[in-house]
């Protein structure tokens, strides 16, 4: 189990690593294009690239914030119950995630399968690129889904009260 959590870190840092890479380009793009732009030389390929970009950036960080718990939640209804009862409330809160997730996964893909066929006004690749990176970071998400959703069963079961979990982007 622990090499699999290895190689399941190994990834998530590639993940980070690709969207700060993606997010720089994508930056660099929309700049590049309105400095140009104030020449009067158009790029129309950057445009595209841009949005590409944004598409992988936008879903690769969501994934990365949902594993390290820096999304929004609102803990105001739970938060002075039991611990055992939140634990409780939190494992069902990542089931409904995970089938969310489930669905997600499977229209992304009966979508990219119908983007295939469609293409960049501007670049010779296939639409169902950018459909593709939420299929990518949703699967990455279920398997962070799992793992918390593990870790909150191990807390539940233990004899002594359960902590905080302490290190929530440490998967």
């Amino acid at each position: 189990m622990n090499f699999i959590r290895l190689v399941f870190k190994v990834i998530c840092k590639i993940e980070e690593v690709l969207c700060c890479i993606g997010f720089m380009g994508l930056v660099s793009m929309v700049f590049l294009s309105a400095f140009l732009r104030f020449f009067r030389v158009s790029m129309a390929w950057n445009i595209d690239m841009a949005m590409l970009l944004l598409a992988w950036t936008a879903f690769l960080g969501a994934d990365i914030a949902y594993r390290s718990g820096q999304l929004v939640g609102v803990d105001i209804l739970v938060r002075n119950l039991p611990k055992k009862i939140q634990l409780v409330i939190q494992i069902l809160v990542f089931l409904v995630i995970l089938a969310a997730l489930g669905i997600i996964i499977y229209f992304g893909f009966r979508l990219a399968n119908v983007e295939r066929l469609r293409r960049f006004q501007s670049l010779p690749i296939p639409f169902s690129i950018v459909t593709l990176s939420i299929v990518l970071a949703s699967t990455s998400m279920v398997v962070s889904t799992v793992i918390k959703i593990k870790d909150r069963v191990f807390l539940l079961f233990q004899k002594a009260s359960p902590p905080q979990i302490a290190e929530e982007n440490n998967i």
